[in-house]
């Protein structure tokens, strides 16, 4: 199932690696059934992290996780060195070996970048996708985001949590959830939100807060390509995607105005 859509959305371009082949990500289609949302309108904090627990656990078993001594993985340790909590939050980092374009971040801290992304982007350009994703976390919208896909999905079955014990999810209420987490959208304030605190997350950490800039630069060309591939899952992405021109805009505003130098852009390694 080849997702080309995500909080931040990319289009696909190779770069020769030492790896093995890489495997197509992997989300089970969602099951059908009525909805019974209660449980999941009442669900405890615990309960709540007894499920994400649950979810990323079963991503990490069923997609290929790169190794720590892969190029992949090294590279992504080195960008992310220092970054390690979100308002308390405390974050991890994987890459996922596969040939689709996205990244994803869960309300436990849990960021996964998928290798494809990685290879059309800079290492400033991931930057301002990681912070803007650690943004997210921070303000709690993926918690959010995440019990809203549990109402609406993964517990339209009727699961029901016992004993202050949330029950378990079978592989297919998970891919329903992962599904449902896919395809959540934030709003504009959200959105905006999110990048403000991306900016300062990443300035306080010692990195160039021009990195948010430059992802959103990335994000425009790629929405110039998308466009003229009419009813692609790009098109209609960048359809209902925030203003990128206006994003772009305040984020250079506000490194300019800080007196920030900009960094010298390089290219996917």
């Amino acid at each position: 199932m080849n997702k080309m859509f995500a909080k931040i959305a990319v289009v696909l371009c190779c770069l020769t690696v030492s790896a093995p082949a890489m495997a197509q990500f992997n989300l089970k289609k969602a099951v059908g059934g009525a909805a019974k949302v209660a449980q999941a309108a009442t669900l405890t904090d615990e309960q709540m992290a007894s499920y994400v627990k649950e979810y990323i656990d079963w991503m990490d078993a069923n997609n290929p996780v790169c190794d720590a001594d892969t190029p992949y993985a090294q590279r992504l340790a080195r960008l992310t060195e220092g970054l390690c909590d979100a308002d308390g939050i405390p974050l991890n980092f994987k890459v996922y070996h596969v040939i689709d374009v996205n990244a994803f971040a869960c309300p436990d801290g849990s960021i996964r970048v998928f290798s494809s992304l990685m290879d059309i982007m800079s290492d400033e350009e991931l930057l301002g996708v990681i912070g803007h994703e650690v943004g997210h976390i921070a303000h709690r919208d993926s918690k959010k985001a995440y019990r809203t896909a549990l109402m609406t999905s993964a517990l339209k079955d009727g699961v029901a949590a016992n004993g202050g014990k949330a029950a378990q999810l079978t592989d297919s209420q998970l891919g329903d959830l992962g599904e449902a987490l896919v395809n959540a959208t934030y709003s504009q304030k959200q959105e905006r939100s999110a990048d403000d605190y991306g900016y300062e997350f990443l300035k306080n950490a010692g990195k160039n807060p021009w990195a948010m800039a430059y992802s959103f630069r990335r994000l425009k060309q790629m929405q110039e390509e998308a466009g003229v591939q009419k009813n692609s899952k790009l098109s209609q992405l960048f359809s209902t995607h925030p203003d990128l021109d206006v994003r772009i805009k305040r984020m250079e505003e506000r490194a300019t105005a800080e007196g920030i130098e900009e960094p010298a852009q390089a290219c996917a390694e």
